[in-house]
C-alpha cells in the first residue's frame, strides 16, 4: 500500500507544503496512538479532541508528514513535511481510498440505508449470493465478515481510514462482494468517501438522529447521497440498481435521485415485487412475492411483516445482480435468524422471550405489532431510549409501549452521560399521555437499572405471555456515564430464569 508523498497530495487542490515530498508513506492515520513510522497524519479538529494538539505525539512514533489546517511550524520538527488546507477531513477522504488503492472500485459494492432493517437486509443478501457461489464480505453494526472470519466494529459504517483498510483487506482476501450497512451520518459526513457502489437500498425513513441532522428533511436527504452516488459521472463499474421501498412515502424520493433502473418493492402497493398472502407466526412466516419471474412461494424462519420487507429488499437486490429466483428462493428458506433482531429466548420456560434492537418509534411498534400476531397471553415490554440521542422520540416510544403492550417496565438502554432518571422522565411524558387514553387497565413501572426490569418482567409472566426486551438486541455492553459495563439482554434473561427454575 505503500505511496509517494508527491503522488498523493497532487489529489489536493488546495494544499499549501512546506517540506520534503519524495519520501514513501507506509500508513495513513488520524489517531496518533496507531502512528507508526512512515505515516501521514491528518489532524482532524473534533468537538472534544483536535488532532493538531497531538502532532508531537505522532512525530514521536514516526510520523514523517502532517496535514493540517492552521499554522504549526512552532510545533513541528524541520524534518517533518507539513501540508496545510481548507478542511483536513476532506483531504483525509480525498487521500485515503487512493492510498489503499480504491478497494472500492474492485468490489461489487451493496449500501444499504434506511431507518430500521439494514442489518437483517443485508444477512440476508449475504446468504443469497453466497448460495450462488460468491465471496462475500459484511459491514454493519454488528460485526465485519470476511466470509466467515469476524472482525469488530464501532460505528454503523467506519471512518474512511478504517473502511478502506478494511474494503482492502477483502479484496486481498478473493471477496466479489461487500454488502454494507450505510447510516445517514456516514453518508451526511462522507465517510463513505472512495466507495462505488452498485446497488442502493432504501428500506424505511422514521424519527431517528434528528439531534444530528436538526430536521427530517435534512434526514432523508443524507440518506438519498447514496442513490445520487449511483448515477455520479467518474463512476468505473457498470449495472448500478436502486431497490426502493415504495410503500414508504421517502421511497419515491430516492428512485427520483438514482440516475438508474429501479426495482421498487411494496406490500401495499404494485412494486417491480409485491408480497401478498402474508401469514405470520411466532417461529416464522409465509408468504408470495410476485415478480419478473412470476410466483415465489416462501415459508421462512424469520417472522413480522417488517421481515416480508427485508426480504423484499434482498430479493431485489439479488435480482439486480443476475441471481436466478430459484437459488433466492434456496437461500431464503434456509435462512435462521441474525443475532438480536427478534431473537427468541430459549430455556425452558413456558412464556416467549423475545430480544430486539428496536430503538426507534417504528422499530418498537413493528416488533410489538408482530408479538400482538401471535399473543395468546399478555404482551410485558420492556425497554428505554438511548442518552446524548434524539429526544423527541422517547414520548413516542412511551405512548407505543402502552398502546400495544399490557405491562410496560421502563428502564435505562445506553444512558451515556445523561442522567437515567432524566430519560426515563422523558419516557414517562408519553406512558402517562397513553394512559389517560383509553389505556386503563395497564400497567406501568419505572425501573432504571435493566437486570432489575428484565428480572420484574419475567417474574410477572405467565404460560403464553411474551416479554418483550427492547432497545439493544445484539450488544454485549451498557454504557454508562463513567464506564462501559458488560451486559447482555439474552444472557441476563436465561441467568433469571435459570434462577427461577432452581428456586421452584
Amino acid at each position: 500500500m505503500a505511496k509517494n508523498l508527491k503522488q498523493l497530495t497532487t489529489l489536493l487542490a488546495d494544499a499549501t507544503i512546506w517540506g520534503k515530498l519524495d519520501q514513501t508513506i507506509e500508513a495513513v492515520a488520524h489517531d496518533s496512538r496507531k502512528v507508526v513510522p512512515g505515516t501521514l497524519f491528518f489532524c482532524l479538529s473534533g468537538v472534544h479532541v483536535d488532532g493538531h494538539d497531538f502532532i508531537a505525539e505522532a512525530a514521536r512514533r514516526g510520523a514523517v508528514a502532517v496535514v493540517v489546517e492552521r499554522d504549526v511550524s512552532n510545533v513541528v520538527d524541520a524534518a517533518i513535511t507539513i501540508i496545510r488546507v481548507g478542511d483536513t477531513r476532506v483531504a483525509m477522504q480525498a487521500i485515503v481510498p487512493c492510498f489503499f488503492d480504491y478497494p472500492g472500485h474492485k468490489l461489487r459494492m451493496i449500501g444499504v440505508t434506511g431507518t430500521n432493517g439494514k442489518t437483517t437486509s443485508t444477512y440476508l443478501i449475504r446468504d443469497i449470493l453466497r448460495k450462488a457461489g460468491y465471496k462475500v464480505g459484511l459491514i454493519g453494526t454488528i460485526q465485519t465478515l470476511i466470509e466467515d472470519k469476524t472482525l469488530p466494529i464501532k460505528n454503523t459504517t467506519p471512518d474512511v481510514i478504517e473502511l478502506q483498510s478494511t474494503l482492502a483487506e477483502m479484496v486481498n482476501s478473493g471477496m466479489e462482494y461487500v454488502i454494507m450497512e450505510v447510516s445517514s451520518h456516514a453518508l451526511a459526513l462522507n465517510r463513505v468517501a472512495g466507495c462505488e457502489f452498485d446497488v442502493g437500498i432504501f428500506t424505511n425513513m422514521t424519527q431517528d438522529h434528528l439531534d444530528f441532522h436538526q430536521t427530517f428533511e435534512n434526514y432523508i436527504d443524507a440518506k438519498a447521497k447514496l442513490f445520487r452516488s449511483l448515477g455520479k459521472p467518474g463512476n468505473t463499474k457498470t449495472g448500478k440498481t436502486a431497490v426502493v421501498n415504495l410503500d414508504d412515502n421517502a421511497g419515491a424520493i430516492m428512485a427520483q435521485n438514482a440516475a438508474c433502473p429501479v426495482i421498487s418493492y411494496a406490500v401495499n402497493k404494485e412494486g417491480v415485487l409485491t408480497a401478498s398472502n402474508v401469514a405470520v407466526r411466532e417461529t416464522g412466516s409465509n408468504f408470495q412475492i410476485k415478480g419478473p419471474f412470476g410466483t415465489m412461494e416462501l415459508s421462512l424462519s424469520i417472522t413480522g411483516m417488517f421481515n416480508v420487507y427485508n426480504v423484499l429488499a434482498a430479493v431485489g437486490a439479488a435480482l439486480a445482480e443476475g441471481v436466478p429466483p430459484e437459488v433466492i428462493k434456496q437461500a431464503l428458506e434456509s435462512f435462521t435468524s441474525v443475532p438480536g433482531r427478534f431473537e427468541l429466548v430459549q430455556a425452558g420456560q413456558p412464556f416467549t422471550v423475545i430480544v430486539d434492537y428496536a430503538h426507534t418509534p417504528d422499530g418498537l411498534e413493528n416488533v410489538l405489532k408482530t408479538a400482538k400476531q401471535f399473543v395468546q397471553g399478555k404482551i410485558i415490554v420492556v425497554f428505554g431510549c438511548g442518552g446524548d440521542r434524539d429526544r423527541t422520540k422517547r414520548p413516542i416510544m412511551g405512548k407505543l409501549a402502552v398502546q400495544y403492550g399490557d405491562v410496560v417496565l421502563a428502564t435505562s438502554d445506553n444512558p451515556r452521560s445523561e442522567d437515567p432518571e432524566k430519560i426515563l422522565a422523558d419516557v414517562e411524558v408519553g406512558i402517562k399521555e397513553a394512559l389517560c387514553a383509553d389505556n386503563k387497565g395497564k400497567i406501568y413501572e419505572v425501573i432504571p437499572d435493566r437486570r432489575q426490569a428484565i428480572t420484574q418482567a419475567i417474574r410477572l409472566a405467565k404460560a403464553h405471555d411474551v416479554v418483550l426486551i427492547a432497545g439493544k438486541g445484539h450488544e454485549t455492553y451498557q454504557i454508562l456515564k463513567d464506564k462501559t459495563i458488560d451486559f447482555d439482554d439474552r444472557q441476563v434473561a436465561r441467568e433469571v430464569i435459570k434462577e427461577m427454575s432452581d428456586n421452584g
